[in-house]
């Protein structure tokens, strides 16, 4: 069974984390990976699949980038000789170019930078960030209608070819 790309969840998936609601709210003007700096009791969770990036967003300061409010649960078994913190700010590795271009986009009003998913990338864990503006409200309504009505489209087709 093939699965599409970034669609596929579950055993033997690439895809740890998603930020749903990053696409709802928000329109994409670019997107960047980078790769994070992980402790190992982060990397043993991470492979569990218990991560959550409800709420997080990126941060630049000092020429380095941030990972706020991303949450990994820590598993009982992993982390014994050191206290875990599952919500602690995480450094994204990414060129200085790079940083310096997210930087001045989100100084500019209405711009900012969200993870859009981690994923691992051969044995490594990589973060999908995307240089973001807010929507309007009529905005996420006709995303919503669109959703709705591939939906519908896609319920049609099914119908036809059983049929």
């Amino acid at each position: 069974m093939a699965n599409k790309k970034g669609k596929d969840k579950g055993p033997g998936s690439s895809t740890i984390a998603q930020n749903k609601k990053a696409r709802f709210e928000y329109h994409i003007d670019e997107t960047f990976e980078a790769g994070l700096a992980l402790s190992g009791w982060e990397v043993k969770s991470l492979r569990a699949g218990k991560a959550q990036l409800t709420d997080t967003y990126i941060l630049v300061k000092n020429g380095e980038a941030w990972l706020l409010g991303s949450h990994i649960m820590p598993l009982n078994t992993a982390s014994t000789h050191e206290v875990a913190d599952p919500t602690r700010t995480r450094k994204l590795l990414l060129h200085r170019k790079e940083i310096a271009r997210i930087f001045s986009r989100t100084q500019d009003k209405g711009h900012t930078c969200v993870p859009l998913k981690l994923y691992w990338k051969g044995s490594r864990v990589k973060c999908a960030l995307a240089l973001v503006t807010g929507k309007k409200l009529h905005d996420k309504r006709a995303t919503e209608k669109d959703r709705d009505w591939e939906r519908q489209k896609g319920r049609v087709m099914r119908e036809q070819n059983r049929g």
